[in-house]
This record gives C-alpha cells, sequence and structure tokens, in this order.
C-alpha cells in the first residue's frame, strides 16, 4: 500500500493483506483486511503510530522509504496484539534512536510477547500529552478494547483521531477514505460483533469519554479511515446501547431432517406474526455471519438434533461462540429432535450461562415432529411475538 497524505503531515504508511482468509485462526476473513499505520510529522519531532503484522514489515519500511524518512522519535504503540506491534522491533533496529511510547500494561506485554528490551520503553498514563512541536499526541488508556492494555491516541491540532482496533473493519481495499459506507458499516459490524461485543460496557465508558472531544477523521487500525465519523459512532453507540431488534437468530443443524423440518415450520411461524428471523445452517454458515446477526437480536433459538446423549457438536460451538460474545439478546431456548434420550436441552441452556436472557418452554421431540409438536412450535411463536410485544421492539 503507497504511502498517502490524511491530512497535511500525516501519513497512511500501513499495507494490505488481500488474500488473508482467517484470523487469529478463528475469524474467517472474506474481504482480507489492511495492517494500518501512520506517521505524524510536527516542527520538531516525527511519530510512528502503530505498526503491521510482520508479515508485511517490508511494506511499511517501503512506505517510509517513498516518504524519505530517516529518523523516527516515536514509536507509539496503542496495543500490543502482533497484527499491530510485530514489526516493532525491526522499527526499533532501524531507528535505534527511537522511543517506544505506551502505557504500563502494554510495555509488559511487548516485553513478554516481543522480547523489547524495556530501556527502549517509555511509559505514559491516561490523559498524558506528546509534543512534536507544532503538535500535540494525547493519550487515552481504554482497556478492553478488545485487550486490557489498549490505548487510543488523539492528533490534537488536527482532530485526528488513531484508536487501535476500536472502530475498524477486516475490510481490504485501495481506498484511503471509507467508499461505500453501506458496505463498511457491514464489515465493520461483522467486526464488532467478532471482536468488540464481549466488551461492550467498557466501549460505551469509553465512547462517552470521546464524545468530549471534537474528532474529525477516525484512523483506525484495520479498514478505511473515516472522513465522516459519526457514520461509525454512531453505529457503535447503537451496538453498544441496550435496543434490541424484533429479531430472531436461528442457528441449527439437522441430521436426518426431523430438525429441519422443525426449524422451516417454525421459520415461517415467525414470519406470519411479524418477527424477521435469520436461520443459519451450522454446517454451512460462515462463523462471522452468524456473531453480526447476534449484535442486536432479541432472540436466539438454537436447533438440534440429539448427538448419542448431547446436542450436535455444531451446535455446542455455536452455543460457545454466543456465550462468548455475549450478545445483548433478552430471550432463547431450543428446538429439536431426538431419538432414545439424553440433555440436550439442558446442556446448551448452561452452555449459554452468560447471557442474561430469558429461556422460554423449549420444543423437544422424539423422532419426526408430528401434529402436534408443530403446534407447540405455533405456540413457542406466539410466546415469542408477546415478549416482543412486552418489550416494545415489534412494529405496528
Amino acid at each position: 500500500m503507497a504511502a498517502r497524505e490524511i491530512v497535511p503531515g500525516v501519513f497512511a504508511v500501513g499495507a494490505i493483506d488481500w488474500d488473508r482468509r482467517i484470523f487469529d485462526e478463528l475469524i474467517p476473513l472474506p474481504d482480507g483486511t489492511t495492517y494500518n499505520s501512520y506517521l505524524v510529522r510536527g516542527s520538531e519531532k516525527t511519530a510512528l503510530i502503530d505498526t503491521v503484522d510482520p508479515t508485511k514489515t517490508a511494506e511499511l519500511m517501503g512506505n517510509l522509504d517513498q516518504l524519505g524518512v530517516d529518523a523516527i522519535d516515536y514509536i507509539v504503540s496503542n496495543h500490543a496484539e502482533q497484527d499491530h506491534s510485530g514489526s516493532i522491533p525491526a522499527m526499533l533496529d532501524r531507528f535505534p534512536g527511537a522511543e517506544l511510547v505506551t502505557n504500563q500494561k502494554c510495555r509488559d506485554f511487548l516485553v513478554d510477547l516481543l522480547g523489547i528490551p524495556q530501556d527502549r520503553v517509555t511509559v505514559i498514563g491516561d490523559g498524558d500529552t506528546l509534543s512534536l512541536g507544532d503538535r500535540t499526541l494525547e493519550f487515552i488508556i481504554a482497556p478492553w478494547v478488545h485487550w486490557p492494555e489498549t490505548m487510543l491516541t488523539y492528533l490534537r491540532e488536527d482532530r485526528v483521531l488513531f484508536p487501535c482496533d476500536l472502530f475498524g473493519s477486516h475490510y481490504a481495499t485501495s481506498s484511503l477514505y471509507v467508499p461505500d459506507e453501506g458496505v463498511i458499516y457491514e464489515s465493520a459490524k461483522r467486526y464488532y460483533a467478532e471482536i468488540m461485543m464481549p466488551f461492550r460496557s467498557s466501549i460505551k465508558a469509553h465512547l462517552a469519554k470521546l464524545a468530549t472531544r471534537q474528532i474529525d477523521v477516525i484512523a483506525p487500525s484495520h479498514g478505511p479511515v473515516y472522513d465522516r465519523p459519526a457514520l461509525i459512532t454512531d453505529a457503535y453507540r447503537d451496538w453498544t446501547g441496550d435496543a434490541v431488534k424484533n429479531m430472531v437468530v436461528l442457528p441449527f443443524v439437522s441430521m436426518h431432517g426431523s430438525t429441519g423440518a422443525m426449524v422451516d415450520h417454525f421459520v415461517d411461524a415467525l414470519m406470519q406474526r411479524g418477527i424477521q428471523v435469520q436461520p443459519f445452517n451450522l454446517t454451512k454458515t460462515d462463523t462471522g455471519d452468524l456473531a453480526k446477526a447476534l449484535v442486536d437480536a432479541a432472540t436466539v433459538v438454537i436447533g438440534s438434533p440429539t448427538v448419542i446423549f448431547g446436542p450436535h457438536p455444531q451446535v455446542v460451538y455455536a452455543a460457545y461462540l454466543a456465550n462468548l460474545l455475549r450478545p445483548k439478546t433478552r430471550y432463547a431456548t431450543v428446538i429439536g429432535s431426538y431419538g432414545w434420550g439424553g440433555k440436550t436441552v439442558d446442556t446448551v441452556k448452561d452452555m449459554l450461562g452468560r447471557l442474561k436472557v430469558e429461556f422460554l418452554e423449549p420444543v423437544y421431540v422424539r423422532g419426526y415432529p408430528k401434529e402436534e409438536d408443530f403446534a407447540a412450535l405455533d405456540r413457542l411463536a406466539d410466546e415469542i411475538r408477546k415478549k416482543h410485544e412486552e418489550a416494545g421492539i415489534v412494529p405496528s
């Protein structure tokens, strides 16, 4: 990725990873990603804010060469995860006079993860500033976005926020700024769902903190730069808020058609009652799409057959994921079929223990569903409609 100027004297110098398709051996990346690094030139000092994944170190070096950078005074590390910090050792070698600037907790991580000498690190605290001459960097400690050591850097004079992972999107694009707000909104929502959602309470507090600052540009460490910050800040206020939507998310597996028949009937029943529903066949689903759907759905219904004495392994994964991500879902239950017994419903319910949900009466039947079983699914759809009405989320 060629070096490009965001505002006079501030440059994006990171790298595009067009072909990466999985992150942390966990998160699907259908659109690739970027590793954004930013160079800030002041009248007296120069700072590099974050680096890139170690696989892209040569590109970062090349961009600095393109700009004729022969000295860097400060390397700011907002977050110790290797896709942002992995090139720091190479940068310290290339610029032996540079100070690595970060907070105490991040310093400890960088020492442990990358073997960086402690004497190369300058530790700052919340609200501390660093003068570059005619420009000032302000540091905002923001733990649990999404690691405990994360901080944000604010360029006061130009009103540019460098929030590292916060407000990011795994989206490879040649555009410096957001090229299509609808596309980036969906990509950022997926990113939030997969990475940030478990920490929404912390993020709400950080959003309130940021509201006291005027921000003209948001330059995250993944995805394009926002020259209209309200696109992403308004979205985050919505996603981290308590409001849910009139939606049922329905992850399911069907081995021999019984649970599948129940899912088909139940989807139709919900639609007839004016409830939006998103079914996800877990043998085919991109887990990122499932995570995104969980962001603001009022209800989660898990469909599973019994395998030996418990839920299908794909359902176990989905339930574990939902429990880990902790969406603001209000209601949950289970539908499905069994052959001779087991504890599928109890197991799934236990696996959702971290969710603050009301568990509705499940519909779990023996063998292929019969007329009375389909009627029970209709009653469950009625109950969900009633709950959504009581919560004030069903459109009139």
